[in-house]
């Protein structure tokens, strides 16, 4: 869909829950936008659109409202813990901004300052109680957040709770959490209720003797294994303990045996280790968070020369599958990643999900790969090896440039053009805004690459001729293709624009010059009626 197409489907657009159109000629609250946005979220997901009036008959009068959309994508982001994209058109030279806000997680209401708002009628509100009850309750009762009848306070590790109580002050900045008794803390991060404790208490502050009695199956089983074989492993440590005692000493084990990786650029040596720490914490926190602990078995970390494998009970959680991954959100145990985001562990291991991705490409790794998952448990492999040094480079050159302005989807564009892969729908959509940030070029019809000067920075430049080459030769052969069909008559230039729409005016030309230089085709006529003709039946 073309730029006036888009602003035109705006223009006829009926405003509602799903687009809302502010005319922001000059500026707009930041505060305001990210309430617009979240209430869009919570309603589904739409589109909030700047420089359109909100009255019909509906017209583009441009908006200067933030001038540097990536990085107010980014901050709603933050804020809301939700995809946001953002593009920017432009009618008659005024400036058309629109943020594209995914829908909110299944069974998560988004927040914005701790208020969820929706949208009634053209007013923003709180969230009625009455929808936050019935979100809650699409994903199912959370069993992390019930009580465990029999357990106290006394089961609980002091140890693993001061573990959390320090991660939460370095994440919220309030020192005054620290003058608070074990119980207040436990209490106001919802560990415990006025009920008694739950399951997510016992999960991640538990003591071994209490999980062991209440919930045996909440264990953490690290192997390491030097070869394939089936055999016992080098080495079994296994964690029935609450999570905020142990976690930073798997983390250690694993450390053990993480080799490095050496890559040099010109005179320099960098290092990069075959287990990213940030990729490995976020793979164990989401196993923490997703297993379902009503099923029997562990989860289990399988630790190779050359790969971490994790796996844990319960298959993906309801609405979750491998083509929504990345963009959709629902931990199964909602007591427990709530509190996991309150101590930072979540914001520290970045966007999820997202993060292991855009880290294994910024390494020149494979993607983490979900083989052998299924509908009993979820298996994440991270492969540590890197794969070419040379696209390190390609990596190197682009964060120079503008790595902080890349989303999740843009990395893996890059990652696939560079690899010769096929692009996905979604990669598509980005490809215009990679070609204005330099990125990638346009070829040929449906035909992009890497720009010239990052295979440069990669020591290979002939693939880029190569890849060009072969696609100017392709639109060569499509041309003297449709001229050859339509000999007896001829064929305008105008017909041969459809045969090549990807390409411009200009660019056609050239190739014509080149095939009638070559004597394969001629031209007769002047001007508009010029037609073009096979040479040799000339």
């Amino acid at each position: 869909m073309s730029y006036s197409d888009n602003i035109q489907a705006l223009l006829e657009a009926k405003e509602g829950e799903n687009v809302q159109f502010k005319e922001a000629k000059t500026r707009f609250d930041f505060g305001e936008a990210a309430k617009c946005c979240c209430a869009l979220a919570n309603d589904g997901g739409g589109k909030l659109v700047f420089g359109i009036t909100d009255k019909r008959p509906r017209s583009v009068v441009g908006s200067l409202a933030f001038d540097q959309p990536e990085r107010t994508r980014m901050g709603l982001i933050e804020k809301l813990k939700i995809n946001i994209d953002f593009q920017l058109l432009y009618h008659d030279e005024k400036r058309v901004l629109i943020f594209d806000v995914k829908s909110r997680p299944i069974g998560l209401p988004v927040q914005y300052d701790g208020v969820a708002w929706v949208y009634e009628g053209d007013s923003l509100v709180p969230m009625p109680e009455d929808m936050r009850r019935r979100i809650y309750e699409e994903a199912g009762t959370d069993f992390s957040g019930m009580v465990c009848a029999g357990a106290t306070i006394e089961d609980l590790n002091e140890t693993a709770i001061e573990n959390f109580r320090s991660n939460w002050i370095e994440k919220s900045g309030k020192k005054q959490l620290g003058a608070l008794s074990k119980e207040q803390i436990l209490l106001d991060c919802g560990a415990i209720t006025d009920q008694g404790v739950t399951y997510a208490a016992l999960i991640l502050f538990g003591k071994s003797s209490s999980i062991t009695k209440f919930l045996p199956q909440a264990e953490i089983i690290f192997e390491y294994r030097s070869t394939e074989s089936s055999g016992p492993a080098n080495q079994r440590v296994e964690f029935k303990e609450g999570f905020f005692t142990c976690y930073d000493r798997i983390w250690e084990l694993i450390n053990l045996r993480n080799d490095k990786q050496h890559y040099q650029e010109g005179f320099f040596v960098f290092d990069i280790y075959t287990f990213n720490e940030r990729v490995v914490r976020e793979a164990i926190l989401n196993a923490v968070s997703h297993r379902n602990y009503q099923l029997g078995g562990s989860i289990f970390i399988r630790q190779y020369r050359d790969r971490l494998v994790v796996e844990s009970p319960g298959g993906l959680p309801l609405g979750i599958t491998l083509g929504n991954i990345l963009d959709r959100q629902l931990p199964r145990n909602r007591r427990i990643a709530e509190i996991f985001s309150l101590c930072g562990m979540v914001e520290r291991s970045g966007q999820g999900m997202n993060l292991m991705f855009e880290l294994s490409i910024q390494e020149a790794k494979p993607l983490p790969d979900f083989s052998g998952t299924d509908d009993y448990f979820v298996c994440v492999t991270l492969n540590g090896l890197i794969i070419d040094k040379a696209m390190l480079s390609v990596i190197n050159r682009i964060s120079e440039q503008c790595a902080e302005l890349l989303s999740t989807e843009d990395f893996l564009t890059i990652d696939a053009l560079y690899h010769e892969r096929t692009l996905t729908e979604r990669m598509c959509s980005r490809l215009n805004r990679l070609i204005e940030m330099g990125i990638v070029e346009h070829i040929g019809r449906k035909k992009y690459v890497l720009a010239r000067s990052l295979y440069a920075a990669a020591g290979k430049s002939g693939v880029h001729t190569r890849r060009v080459g072969l696609d100017r030769d392709t639109n060569k052969e499509l041309l003297l293709k449709h001229i050859r069909q339509n000999n007896a008559e001829g064929t305008p230039f105008k017909e041969l624009q459809q045969v090549l729409p990807g390409q411009s005016r200009n660019q056609i030309w050239v190739l014509l010059r080149e095939l009638r230089d070559s004597g394969k085709i001629v031209c007769k006529g002047r001007t508009r009626s010029s037609k073009w003709f096979i040479a040799d039946c000339d």
